[in-house]
């Protein structure tokens, strides 16, 4: 007996799929453009994890993604812009057209594929037919438990739900969105151009830009910068407010401010000569400051060895029949000291880069801060330290924080310099 086997049937083991393309160029890099089935986004492109932003994107909101699913699911003249993608290397093009343009564009998956591609823009578009077709799926998986025990009567009306339910999936294989792929390797220069696309699209928060806006030094330095014990899982990466419910020390948008602080002066500004410092010497001096601080502060030092499983964001949200989380130590200095405020900090920063500059060493910081310590309590009383020396213009009555005007910012980091020297009573 002889068997033929037609090998055209057999699918074997695939890890990329192939597209027809356009090969152009913008901005200096290679762009290949293409369009997709809605069903092959999530084949080749990796699916947003709501609890794990992907640190090349902000985090995913999965009510969002949801809503662009049944907007699909709900409207048959639905309509998309393209995803934007980048490509770290992992696509191969062959060019059919004379001219090179045209050609079949080899793109690997993105799980078993070497050189994944990284969505720039269209993470919910992407998770939002990803949770659509797990939705279609389900659906039918129970249905087809169902009509097995049902009546006649029934059983008609699930066949019937089940036909359309087929018929939203083969949408989804039949319908197809815009793709363009930008070429670029370069982990850095691919951050700032997620910056640059939501610069000019929706804004973004200064959380998000700290950690991609890789234009200015002290953003660039913020993931080194965010390892120091202090921070360590205590800053939320997407939010600017730290409200009293907002489990964190700060936000990233925050560190960078005091790394500004600590390498240009209370005023922030950053010179060309503050840009020309290394990265090494910026993160090497932000954290010789923390260090100092988490050591002279006791409410800080508390911080630093608080378990980062406190400041889980899951913990914020009530379950049912269960009491919310207790809160973390961030939230309690919110309430209780100057130090949960980010503009003293700032203020602090800017102490420690004046008393370093004149050439002060780090464990005389530390003991002049310790000095100050039982002087951070808040709100500020008007027999206190701020209320009855200079700072006190910087400071409103029963005030959590310093007065964050640039002119009171410098003045205030001026005058606890000079305290240095020359202290009074109080401390």
């Amino acid at each position: 007996m002889s068997i033929t086997v037609d090998s055209s049937r057999l699918s074997l083991v695939r890890e990329e799929s192939t597209y027809l393309a356009i090969r152009t160029s913008q901005g200096g890099r290679t762009v290949y453009t293409t369009r997709i089935p809605l069903a092959d986004l999530s084949v080749i492109l990796t699916i947003p994890d709501p609890a794990k932003p992907d640190p090349d994107n902000r985090k995913v909101d999965i009510n969002h993604a949801k809503g662009f699913g049944q907007y699909l699911a709900d409207n048959p003249g639905w309509v998309a812009p393209a995803l934007l993608i980048r490509d770290t290397g992992g696509c191969r093009f062959e060019p059919i057209s004379e001219d090179g343009s045209v050609g079949y564009l080899t793109v690997p998956w993105s799980i078993g594929g070497i050189g994944r591609l990284i969505t720039i823009d269209g993470q919910h578009r992407i998770l939002g037919v990803h949770l659509e077709k797990k939705r279609i799926t389900d659906e039918v998986s129970r249905i087809d438990r169902e009509i097995h025990r049902a009546n006649e009567g029934k059983k008609a009306k699930l066949e019937q739900d089940r036909e359309a339910l087929i018929g939203r999936m083969q949408r989804l294989k039949d319908e197809f969105v815009g793709i363009d792929i930008y070429v670029e390797p370069d982990g850095v220069k691919g951050q700032q151009m997620f910056v640059d696309v939501a610069d000019n699209a929706k804004g973004i928060s200064g959380a998000v830009r700290a950690r991609f806006d890789t234009s200015r030094i002290a953003n660039r330095t913020l993931s080194d910068i965010v390892t120091h014990p202090l921070f360590l899982g205590k800053v939320d990466i997407e939010r600017d407010r730290m409200t009293l419910t907002n489990r964190n020390l700060m936000g990233a948008k925050h560190v960078a401010d005091i790394t500004r602080a600590v390498i240009a002066g209370p005023g922030g500004r950053v010179s060309r000569k503050v840009e020309s410092l290394t990265d090494n010497e910026v993160i090497e001096s932000v954290r010789g400051f923390l260090d100092v601080i988490s050591i002279a502060f006791t409410a800080l030092a508390e911080i630093t060895e608080e378990d980062v499983d406190n400041y889980d964001p899951a913990l914020s949200e009530k379950k049912r029949n269960e009491p919310p989380a207790p809160p973390t130590k961030a939230m309690r200095l919110r309430e209780s000291s100057l130090l949960g405020s980010v503009g003293m900090l700032r203020v602090l920063g800017g102490v420690y880069r004046n008393l370093r500059g004149d050439g002060a060493e780090d464990g005389d910081i530390q003991e002049f801060f310790k000095r100050l310590d039982r002087h951070m309590t808040a709100p500020v009383t008007e027999d206190s330290l701020w209320r009855t020396t200079a700072a006190n213009e910087d400071f409103e009555p029963n005030a959590f924080a310093p007065i964050m005007r640039q002119q009171n910012v410098v003045h205030l980091t001026k005058v606890i310099t000079d305290w240095y020297k020359k202290a009074p009573a109080a401390i």
